[in-house]
């Protein structure tokens, strides 16, 4: 399942969204997919719970998280969710607040494996700091703007 289909598939892109806690804003992207039935609601408590006993795994890099779990704990289908936050949260014991999260929910490891670097490659820059360039989801102001990104990624422009 491609990131672009799969967003458009499940209607789960939220934009420059205003929450409070790191919680709420893994429930923003959790919520949409249990609105498309992609995924249970115990996909998202399964998350909490692994942040809070494993610290906060899912930051893959400064400014970005990628909130997942394992097949088992609810997933119905391989589906992604994006959101972006107007005002970065902070997760306990980090220095770097977060405010881009695409939540991945693979049915598979092997699709959970693909869902990662396929999310990668768009964000992927070789010329920035991290390794990745956020600002381009962050700049984003609608559904369209999002897949003018992932196909301009995908594309190699």
């Amino acid at each position: 399942m491609a990131l672009k289909e799969s967003l458009i598939e499940n209607n789960s892109i939220l934009l420059k969204a205003d929450v409070a806690t790191w919680q709420e804003a893994i429930k923003l992207g959790t919520d949409m997919l249990v609105a498309s039935k992609a995924i249970e609601p115990s996909y998202y408590d399964a998350i909490i719970n692994c942040v809070k006993t494993m610290g906060p795994y899912i930051i893959i890099a400064p400014n970005f998280a990628m909130p997942h779990a394992r097949p088992e704990d609810g997933v119905n289908r391989t589906a992604f969710a994006l959101v972006t936050l107007k005002n970065p949260v902070y997760f306990e014991g980090e220095d770097e607040p977060v405010d881009v999260l695409v939540t991945l929910a693979g049915s598979t490891s092997d699709q959970h494996m693909e869902g990662l670097m396929e999310v990668t490659q768009i964000l992927d820059d070789e010329d920035s700091e991290t390794g990745i360039d956020l600002d381009k989801l962050r700049r984003c102001n609608s559904k369209e703007d999002v897949y003018a990104v992932i196909d301009q990624a995908l594309s190699g422009g």
